[in-house]
């Protein structure tokens, strides 16, 4: 979705110029997919000069996106996540950008919606990116995603009326955040699994190619967490595919019985965010 040259303009005069300078020349489009608080333009046409993506935003999501940046910093030292090109923050008011390198493949998302037979396939793919992204060093990852840190903000949200109840799932449609939050404490004390996170594990932010995963986006919420906090979003999105698509996920992982309580919980927490 283009623009307007006006919406175009006031980002530019607001930015650094080292920034106005970066993204000089390039057509900008809004980019829509995801939940992001922060504003996302795909940039492309500048001749010669790669795709970028920039993102922006404003209060909250300005200190979400100094949380991605260091999280993109630390995870490239493993994995294929985009490349930093610049970042920036404003005091006042509190505003920030993230420009970072577009990255080759399709979501997989988008592999599936033009060919749904690969459905298996996908969910092989995922698996095994998957046991790459858990098996990094826990003891060297600074960031914590864990229940506990997440409970935390997620009380913060449902106290500020930032969760937005008409997104729940099927199941919780017609809920409270406080319905949610109740329910959460259901499943509490939860026994955890650590390993380094993704954090919103979904088919959009996942990038294939080739019948492999060549990248992953939206790290802003990784972290050292339960490995079901990453199980349990892959698992409800294969599902909603095909219901045959989410055992054989776990079982390509390499977990035989799937933690039912676990996973419930964590697509409970996932609603407060």
């Amino acid at each position: 979705m283009s623009i307007s040259n006006k919406t175009q303009a006031a980002m530019l005069a607001a930015m650094p110029a080292s920034m106005r300078a970066a993204v000089a020349g390039y057509d900008w489009a809004r980019d829509s997919v995801g939940e992001s608080d922060a504003a996302v333009y795909r940039l492309q046409g500048r001749d010669g000069a790669p795709d970028l993506f920039l993102k922006h935003g404003t209060g909250a999501a300005a200190a979400e996106l100094a949380d991605e940046l260091a999280r993109l910093r630390w995870l490239a030292q493993y994995l294929p996540v985009p490349a930093v090109a610049q970042f920036a923050r404003a005091a006042s008011p509190e505003q920030a950008w993230l420009l970072t390198a577009a990255m080759p493949g399709n979501t997989a998302c988008q592999v599936l919606e033009d060919n749904p037979a690969l459905g298996s396939a996908v969910a092989d793919a995922l698996a095994v990116f998957l046991r790459r992204l858990h098996a990094l060093p826990v003891s060297d990852c600074p960031f914590d995603a864990s229940h506990a840190a997440r409970l935390v903000q997620a009380r913060r949200r449902i106290d500020a009326g930032f969760v937005d109840a008409g997104d729940f799932d099927a199941e919780r449609e017609g809920w409270t955040a406080q319905q949610v939050w109740l329910a959460l404490q259901g499943y509490l004390p939860l026994p955890p699994d650590l390993v380094v996170t993704h954090g919103d594990f979904s088919l959009e932010n996942i990038l294939m190619h080739d019948g492999a995963v060549v990248g992953c986006l939206d790290v802003g919420r990784a972290g050292v967490a339960d490995r079901y906090q990453d199980l349990a979003i892959v698992w409800r999105a294969l599902g909603e595919l095909d219901a045959a698509l989410p055992p054989r996920f776990v079982q390509h992982y390499g977990i035989v019985d799937i933690d039912q309580g676990k996973l419930q919980f964590h697509l409970l927490l996932d609603e407060l965010f």
